[in-house]
């Protein structure tokens, strides 16, 4: 009896030094998972072939789909949507405007309608005018109170558990960890940190152009109503060489509008991977992937698998989705 009490106590501590020894307790033990693991034990091993020295551990990473949920439509769209109602009684005319007059309306439908284009114009009537300050109280306070119209969470706790393991491990390894979106650098910057452990210095999407000036005796910067730059498809290698100017190692996106992103990442010379996120979990999330209005992946599913990238199928390669 005392030698197989001793073999259960032996046999628990090897499970917990095992699960605690772990780097990705919430990915399955599926290829996707040992591609990662293996990736990261080959460019950190001194002396190996495929080393990579600590300064030029590069990942990027697509937010919206990649590092948190994307559905129904990208989350700062539901932000300038608020924001629309919360300013409408200063701006009348919105009324009989497109596409202000759909969201007051709560045709979200319409309001989508113009694509870009109609996003961009909401984007900057709802953004300029605004000091850094003004813009991240106004971020922070919306993300405070604001809930998903599907799942009820904080939009914050819609973000990926596996994914933040995955930063976790590759900062623990010597990799720099950098957000490369689509959406609003500005929008993003105040809480990525929090939520990522990524500083907003670290973090890439697109911007509408700001200007410095002195109001009430102090100095701001004040965003205007003009474009500044689209970090989407065959933006965000510009906007990495832009900001990082290093060719990352590592790079995980989710829809087509990364592809340009993987395929600059791993076209380099030495070890690369790149990952791809396929949404395929309508129960525990959403399922979509060629035919959707929000994160398309068509050619990235054609592709990815040929070109050597790493495919991570929701349903099958994560054993949790959120945090809570």
């Amino acid at each position: 009896m005392k030698h197989t009490f001793t073999t259960l106590i032996a046999c628990a501590l090897l499970s917990v030094t095992t699960l605690a020894a772990d780097p990705l307790p919430s990915w399955n033990d599926a290829a996707p998972k040992q591609d990662i693991i293996s990736f990261v034990e080959s460019v950190t091993k001194e002396g190996s072939t495929d080393f990579v020295p600590a300064p030029e551990r590069i990942a990027v990473f697509d937010n919206d789909g990649t590092l948190w949920a994307e559905q129904p439509m990208y989350f700062q769209a539901i932000y300038i949507f608020d924001r629309i109602k919360q300013l409408a009684p200063r701006h009348p005319e919105w009324k009989d405007r497109e596409p202000f007059a759909s969201v007051l309306k709560g045709d979200l439908k319409a309001a989508l309608a113009g694509g870009e284009k109609g996003l961009l114009e909401m984007t900057m009537a709802t953004h300029a005018g605004l000091t850094s300050e003004e813009f991240n109280k106004s971020v922070t306070d919306w993300l405070a109170t604001a809930k998903h119209p599907k799942t009820g969470m904080p939009f914050t706790d819609m973000v990926y558990q596996p994914m933040l393991e995955l930063l976790t491990y590759l900062r623990a390894n010597g990799f720099k960890t950098f957000i490369v979106s689509g959406g609003g650098i500005d929008f993003i910057r105040p809480w990525a940190e929090k939520a990522y452990g990524i500083p907003p210095e670290q973090v890439i999407g697109s911007s509408i152009k700001a200007k410095y000036e002195i109001r009430d005796g102090n100095p701001v910067i004040v965003k205007l109503p003009e474009l500044n730059f689209i970090d989407d498809k065959g933006g965000k290698p510009v906007g990495i060489h832009h900001h990082i100017g290093r060719r990352p190692i590592f790079a995980a996106g989710n829809s087509d509008g990364d592809f340009e992103m993987l395929e600059w990442t791993t076209s380099g010379k030495g070890a690369r991977l790149g990952m791809i996120i396929h949404h395929t979990d309508a129960e525990r999330e959403f399922a979509y992937d060629r035919e959707s209005h929000i994160g398309k992946l068509d050619r990235g599913l054609d592709e990815g698998p040929k070109r050597g990238w790493t495919m991570i199928n929701m349903k099958n390669d994560w054993i949790k989705i959120f945090p809570k």
